[in-house]
């Protein structure tokens, strides 16, 4: 580039959302200690308030039968009610994430 040029990319909410989420899959081993192929992710992002939440789930039982996120848990109910985990996912290695239990994250999502 020659110094009087300036490179911009501009993309829209999908896109941002799109990309935010796409790397945390990619580096869900580093922040969240879990292989891809051993896991399903939800994820979801407050436009107003910035916030985003993302989240794995085991991905079959010992039967082999898929394990999901319950309806029941309302992940933008649960970003609400949790404090942030981590105060960067950039910052010093070390644990980023908290673990809770389904029948916590349904009671979180009644609040």
């Amino acid at each position: 580039m020659d110094k009087d040029t300036v490179r911009v990319i501009k993309i829209s909410k999908q896109a941002l959302t799109e990309f935010i989420y796409e790397n945390f899959v990619a580096g869900q081993e580093k922040y969240l200690g879990v292989k891809a192929t051993e896991v399903s992710d939800y994820f979801e992002l407050d436009p107003e308030t910035g916030e985003f939440i993302f989240c794995a789930v085991k991905l079959e039982d010992d039967d082999g039968n898929f394990l999901t996120l319950p309806e029941n848990i309302d992940l933008k109910k649960v970003m609400k009610n949790i404090p942030d985990t981590a105060e960067s996912v950039f910052g010093p290695s070390g644990k980023i994430y908290r673990d809770y239990t389904k029948s916590e994250l349904k009671k979180l999502s009644e609040k």
